[in-house]
């Protein structure tokens, strides 16, 4: 099969069905980005959402890294078929665990218990050097504004250009990362939003350090596949070598250093069903503990 050569990425991404047999064997966790990885338009799509049930009921570990706030991660954790969620950026992650002596009635099934971890480097978002990045920002750029989940934020700030209308363009959310930066703050753009914050830490380093706490990886990348579709997906892209990207991934073109080894065909959650079929296909008759 011809390689996929999207402007910007001919030294990168091969289709999905490139992926060996080998390679989707060896695979135990799965994880991915949310907005335009595992939704369309802010919808979640019934294929992705079967994609992920598909996942979990063939034994894999899905989690969810995403730059969404704790309060969506809460809901994340305890109604989708996911084993964790990573949320704002890496500054936290929950997760459900079966507690001894929860059960109700006899009869009934124990309930779970929502468990949390923050990064140790994690800094809350009432900073006063976010306030002052967000005063600029919003001066420098009109037509910013803060992201409607921001109540629901516990330790960054999200600034949205293209969740709503008016969208702005990629530029401007440039622009707003440039003035974090020169205030001393980790930025990140994504599809939708410049999440900012203060704390040393991005979606990888909190997925290393999750991953070894909770299920005891040892750290081989290869075991891990990544599906993500924009810069702040770049930490992962850069650190697993079968991270995989939705096609809509080419309208970062010049703002992605390290794409990702492969890409899919569709773009958004359709994109992110192709890349699961692959994988289940290519890896049946795995054994995963």
């Amino acid at each position: 099969m011809d390689r996929v050569c999207y402007p910007g990425y001919s030294k990168g991404m091969k289709p999905t069905a490139e992926m060996s047999c080998g390679q989707a064997a060896g695979i135990r966790y799965v994880l991915m980005d949310i907005d335009d990885t595992i939704t369309r338009r802010g919808k979640l799509l019934a294929s992705s959402y079967a994609a992920l049930w598909n996942l979990k009921e063939a034994g894999f570990r899905v989690i969810p890294v995403t730059g969404r706030p704790a309060g969506w991660c809460d809901c994340i954790a305890r109604e989708w078929p996911v084993d964790a969620v990573i949320g704002e950026n890496g500054a936290l992650a929950f997760w459900e665990e079966s507690a001894p002596g929860s059960a109700v009635h006899p009869d009934t099934e124990r309930l779970p218990v929502l468990r949390a971890m923050y990064h140790p480097n994690a800094v809350r978002n009432d900073h006063p050097v976010l306030a002052r990045i967000r005063r600029r920002a919003f001066a420098e750029t009109p037509g910013l504004r803060d992201a409607k989940d921001q109540f629901a934020r516990l330790f960054d700030i999200a600034l949205d250009f293209a969740e709503e209308e008016p969208a702005l363009p990629l530029s401007a959310a440039e622009r707003v990362r440039a003035i974090a930066a020169g205030e001393g703050a980790r930025a990140k753009v994504s599809s939708i939003h410049v999440n900012i914050w203060m704390g040393d830490y991005d979606k990888l380093s909190m997925t290393d350090m999750f991953l070894r706490e909770r299920f005891g990886w040892q750290g081989d990348p290869a075991e891990i596949m990544f599906v993500g579709d924009s810069p702040n997906d770049e930490p992962m892209f850069a650190r697993f070598p079968l991270a995989c990207a939705v096609a809509n991934i080419r309208r970062y073109e010049g703002l992605i250093k390290n794409p990702p080894a492969f890409v899919a065909g569709a773009e958004y959650g359709e994109g992110f069903a192709e890349i699961v079929k692959t994988l289940l296909e290519k890896s049946a008759g795995t054994a995963r503990s």
